[in-house]
């Protein structure tokens, strides 16, 4: 797993000095003329705004994108690193070695994804690397028109039915004029049935749990 890696690059990282760019030099890029798309919030809704703007100012937008839905994958699939990157007790040479093994696997990018970790890791950051790469693909994904629907069920459905479901979403007022839905299809069995439709920052709950909990809620007060 990529956090064995990870572990590996700090514990034998030579002593050295984190060289990272400045907090300034990184959120300055957030105050120019290039605005993002779409708002995201938190920290990490900071981070990756700040990104967004650094790689439009210099035309690095597509390599980033890509660097960072690398990066937020292999973070997403392995528990222990952000375990790992969100430690306090990182020492400067342990953060230069991430940094670099993060820069490695990221494949690309170049300056401005090397630059936004070094600025993570000396603001010990690097633990929002996760919501980041989410957030930043939020906002890439307006930029190309796009509005992701997470359409979450107790079993995974078929082609099919996520074809009637993006059908019926792009015709509502969910959906903006020209827009176009990016489907993505979650299974979590705790909602027992049903649908929890989920476009944009809208959530239509339309499962079985979820009726059960109102159900009990009326139940409740009329006790």
């Amino acid at each position: 797993m990529f956090s064995r890696q990870v572990l590996r690059a700090a514990r034998v990282a030579a002593p050295q000095r984190l060289v990272a760019a400045p907090v300034r030099t990184f959120a300055a890029a957030a105050s120019a003329e290039v605005k993002p798309p779409v708002q995201v919030f938190g920290v990490d809704g900071t981070y990756a705004t700040a990104l967004y703007t650094a790689a439009a100012k210099t035309s690095s937008l597509d390599p980033t994108a890509k660097a960072l839905a690398t990066l937020g994958a292999i973070v997403d699939k392995d528990a222990k690193l952000n375990d790992i990157l969100a430690a306090p007790t990182l020492s400067t040479e342990d953060k230069a070695a991430i940094v670099a093994e993060l820069v490695k696997q990221a494949g690309g990018g170049g300056a401005t994804v090397k630059n936004f970790l070094e600025t993570l890791a000396q603001n010990n950051r690097l633990g929002l690397l996760q919501g980041v790469c989410h957030k930043f693909n939020t906002i890439m994904a307006a930029s190309r028109g796009e509005v992701e629907m997470t359409v979450t069920s107790a079993q995974p459905l078929d082609n099919k039915t996520l074809a009637k479901l993006e059908t019926a979403v792009s015709k509502s007022q969910y959906v903006g004029a020209g827009k176009k839905l990016k489907v993505t299809n979650e299974v979590n069995s705790d909602i027992i049935g049903g649908l929890v439709v989920e476009v944009g920052d809208r959530t239509i709950d339309l499962s079985v749990s979820s009726r059960i909990a109102k159900m009990n809620k009326v139940l409740n007060d009329s006790l």
